[in-house]
């Protein structure tokens, strides 16, 4: 006859409930796996998976009810680390969507918009265009595999304890989102002052013929400009496209070893 204590059970439970937590907040923010467009069964029959093939290797604390107070927590816990490693890289893409709405407001493309279902807001043709690039080249350079094998890293360099983790990590993770900005400027600069110098030169140009309607020559001027700049500009994307995934990696790595705080010592 099998005799099974409660806190075997308590640890087989809590040895797939808190990886489980930890995988399936990653893939609710992370992309690809955290689109709209990926049903939400695909989303659990995954989580469910990894948190299977990973699960007998996951060190875990001691036998703890994962339904009291402490578990709950640890609960939560996994949930904001599965999230905040996602959410390093969302931060990506959105920097990829930002350059797209830069270029598309500046060459007068703005008012092509739609829905977008990820965001649940308005987003222009050309950010979807860009993100599904980004898309692309995230699943073009294995940036999902390297994904998958982050998190399973993430329970050895940041174990499941019963210990609340530093602020350190959300304090990298906010300056992280900071840096949207910098990444979406940086992509979309070259076109955005190749831009800006078609609009000076019709400027010059409805000055020096009065006559000249602006608006009947201008637009479709910026319009065809802007997507050759596109055309021209998108090969050379790539790579700090490339660049921008390594670092979102390695922030992902980063926030799964964020040290524990520490036990105070007693005088």
């Amino acid at each position: 006859m099998i005799n099974v204590t409660s806190a075997q059970l308590y640890t087989w439970i809590a040895m797939f409930i808190w990886p489980l937590t930890r995988i399936l907040g990653l893939i609710a923010t992370a992309p690809p796996f955290g689109s709209a467009s990926v049903p939400m069964l695909v989303k659990i029959l995954l989580g469910v998976v990894m948190a299977l093939v990973i699960a007998p290797d996951v060190p875990v604390p001691p036998a703890l009810d994962p339904m009291s107070m402490s578990g709950l927590m640890i609960l939560l816990q996994q949930m904001l680390i599965g999230l905040s490693m996602g959410l390093a890289i969302r931060i990506v893409f959105a920097a990829v969507e930002m350059a797209g709405e830069l270029i598309s407001s500046t060459m007068g493309l703005g008012f092509a918009a739609f829905f977008d279902p990820q965001t649940q807001g308005r987003t222009s043709a050309i950010s979807q265009v860009f993100s599904l690039l980004a898309t692309m080249v995230f699943l073009s350079i294995n940036g999902h595999l390297v994904l998958l094998a982050v998190m399973a890293e993430s329970f050895h360099t940041l174990p499941i304890t019963a210990t609340p983790n530093t602020a350190e990590g959300f304090h990298q993770l906010a300056l992280w989102g900071a840096r949207i900005f910098s990444m979406g400027l940086q992509l979309s600069l070259p076109m955005l002052i190749a831009l800006l110098i078609t609009n000076l030169a019709l400027g010059v140009l409805t000055r020096a013929a009065p006559q000249l309607n602006l608006f009947g020559i201008g637009f479709p001027i910026t319009l065809l400009a802007g997507f050759v700049l596109i055309a021209i500009g998108l090969p050379y994307m790539l790579t700090p496209m490339q660049h921008f995934m390594s670092d979102g990696i390695e922030m992902m790595r980063m926030l799964g070893s964020v040290p524990t705080i520490g036990a105070p010592v007693k005088p």
